[in-house]
C-alpha cells in the first residue's frame, strides 16, 4: 500500500467537504481543519522534490538527451522524464479588461484562509491531476514548494517589443545586449543551483513578419525604424552587401525607384525581394536567439535556454536562427500538433516542447469569442481533444513535454486583451471540470509510456 494514501484520502476528504459547504453556502464541520489539510498537502507535495545534491547518475540539474533515438528530458537524479505542465498558475491570473475586478482571485479569497493555503492546494491539485511542471506566467510563490518550474524572461519585450500590437525590438542596438545580460543576472545567476528549475523562456509569440498583428516583414519594419537605430543601419548595410553597393542592381532586383540605399520603397513583390527579406530576418533571428542564449548559459550554465514559444508555425529562416536554444518552445492550438513539431524538428534538429495548447467547450457558459485554440461543443468534446492532441504529440520522439494553457477560466468580460474564453482546469469559481479533468489525468499518466515507444520516422 502507498504510505501516503491515506494522507491523500484526508486532503480529498476535505476537499469536497469544502465543495459541499460552498454550494449549501454554508458551513459544514469538519475534523480535518483546513490547517491540517494544507499540512497534508505540503507532505504531498514535498514527497515530490527533486533532490538538491548531485546525483552519482546526473548532473544534478535538468537536461536534454536523445536515448536510443528518443529525446528526454533527463531529471536531475538521471532519470527521462517529460515536462507536463500548466501556465499561469497564480492566485490572481486576470482582471477584468486589466485594471478591473479580479474574479477568480475574490472568489478563492473567500474558499481559502490565506494566500498559502491557495498555494499548497493549488499544487496538490496539480500533481494529483499527473502534471509535473509549473508553467510560465505562474507565481513565483509556488518555486520553492517542490514541484519543478520554468521562468519567462521577456528580454525582447524588456528591449521594446510589444506581444499585443506586434512591435519588433531592435536587436542589433547594444542596448538589447545589456538587457539581456542585466535580466539574466537578476532572474538566472540567483538560480543557478536550484535543481528543481527545468530552464528558461526567454520570451513568448515574438512576431517574425506577417502575422495577425500586421502585414510587414522583418525587413520592412527594421527599415522602418529611425535614422540612426542600429537595426536600420544593419538592414541598409545587408542590402548593401548583397548588392555590392550598387543602388542600379536593387532597383533592376527590386523593380523599384529607389535613390539610394538610405531611402529604399516599402514593398516590392519581386522573388529578389522575397529571398532578401528570408535571408535578413534569418540574421534577425540568429542575432536574436544568439545573444539571449549567451546570456542565460553566462549566468546560468548549469540550465536549459528553452526557446521563445513561437506563436505556431514561422518561417523556416526563423527555425535556424534558433538553433542557439537548448530546446525549441512552441504554442500550437490545434486538434494535431504532430505535422508542425515534426517540421521544426527537420529544420533545427532539437527537442520540441509545447509551451500553450487548449481547447474551449461550448457549454461553459464563457463567450470564446476571443482567443486561440478550436472550440469543441462540451466538456467530454474537450476531454476527447486532450486526450488525442497527447497521444499524438507524445508518439514523436523529439516531444519532450507539453504545457496547458492555462489553469483557471477568463473572465466572461474579457481580460487585458479581451480574451475570455475556456481555457482552465478549474472555473472563474476554482471548481474542476470533472470530467474533464479526469481524462487529462488519464492522458497524463500515459504520456510517459506513449513517449516510450515512439519511434523515429527516416531523417534526411
Amino acid at each position: 500500500m502507498n504510505p501516503l494514501a491515506p494522507l491523500r484520502e484526508a486532503f480529498i476528504g476535505f476537499v469536497q467537504r469544502r465543495k459541499q459547504r460552498r454550494r449549501d453556502g454554508g458551513s459544514v464541520k469538519s475534523s480535518l481543519s483546513f490547517a491540517a489539510a494544507a499540512a497534508l498537502a505540503s507532505v504531498l507535495i514535498a514527497m515530490t522534490i527533486i533532490p538538491r545534491q548531485e546525483s552519482a547518475s546526473g548532473p544534478g540539474f535538468f537536461r536534454a538527451e536523445e536515448r536510443q533515438g528518443i529525446w528526454w528530458l533527463i531529471d536531475p537524479s538521471g532519470k527521462p522524464t517529460l515536462s507536463i505542465g500548466v501556465d499561469q498558475i497564480a492566485y490572481e491570473p486576470d482582471r477584468i479588461r486589466g485594471t478591473g475586478p479580479a474574479p477568480y482571485r475574490e472568489a478563492v479569497s473567500k474558499l481559502y484562509p490565506d494566500r498559502n493555503a491557495w498555494d499548497l492546494g493549488a499544487l496538490f491539485r496539480l500533481r494529483t491531476w499527473g502534471f509535473n511542471t509549473i508553467g510560465a506566467w505562474s507565481d513565483d510563490e509556488l518555486w520553492s514548494l517542490g514541484v519543478p518550474y520554468t521562468v519567462i524572461l521577456d528580454i525582447a519585450a524588456r528591449s521594446g517589443a510589444d506581444w499585443q500590437h506586434g512591435k519588433v525590438a531592435d536587436f542589433f542596438d547594444s542596448r538589447f545586449e545589456t538587457t539581456a545580460r542585466n535580466l539574466a543576472a537578476l532572474a538566472c545567476r540567483p538560480r543557478s543551483h536550484d535543481p528543481l528549475l527545468i530552464g528558461y523562456f526567454s520570451d513568448n509569440e515574438l512576431r517574425w513578419g506577417s502575422d495577425w498583428r500586421g502585414k510587414e516583414n522583418m525587413l520592412q519594419m527594421y527599415l522602418a525604424m529611425p535614422e540612426g537605430a542600429a537595426g536600420r543601419k544593419r538592414a541598409t548595410d545587408f542590402l548593401r552587401e548583397r548588392y555590392a553597393s550598387d543602388i542600379a542592381k536593387l532597383r533592376q532586383a527590386w523593380s523599384a525607384v529607389a535613390a539610394d540605399f538610405e531611402h529604399l520603397p516599402p514593398d516590392s513583390t519581386t522573388e529578389a525581394f522575397k529571398a532578401d527579406s528570408d535571408a535578413f530576418l534569418e540574421l534577425v533571428a540568429a542575432r536574436y536567439f544568439e545573444v539571449s542564449a549567451q546570456a542565460i548559459h553566462a549566468a546560468d550554465p548549469n540550465h536549459l535556454y528553452l526557446g521563445a514559444r513561437f506563436a505556431g508555425r514561422v518561417p523556416d529562416a526563423v527555425l535556424r536562427g534558433a538553433r542557439s536554444a537548448d530546446v525549441v518552445s512552441v504554442n500550437i492550438y490545434s486538434f494535431d500538433p504532430r505535422p508542425l513539431v515534426e517540421h521544426i524538428y527537420e529544420v533545427t534538429r532539437k527537442p520540441v516542447l509545447i509551451t500553450e495548447f487548449a481547447f474551449r467547450a461550448e457549454d461553459s457558459g464563457l463567450p470564446n469569442t476571443q482567443g486561440a485554440g478550436p472550440k469543441v461543443p462540451n466538456q467530454p468534446s474537450r476531454a476527447k481533444a486532450f486526450t488525442e492532441y497527447v497521444t499524438r504529440l507524445e508518439s514523436l520522439p523529439e516531444a519532450v513535454g507539453y504545457h496547458w494553457f492555462k489553469w483557471a477560466d477568463e473572465p466572461k468580460e474579457g481580460r487585458f486583451d479581451g480574451e475570455n474564453s475556456n481555457y482552465g482546469l478549474v472555473d472563474i469559481g476554482d471548481q474542476p471540470y470533472s470530467e474533464f479533468v479526469a481524462a487529462v489525468k488519464a492522458a497524463n499518466a500515459g504520456a510517459l509510456r506513449a513517449h516510450e515507444r515512439s519511434t523515429a520516422s527516416p531523417r534526411p
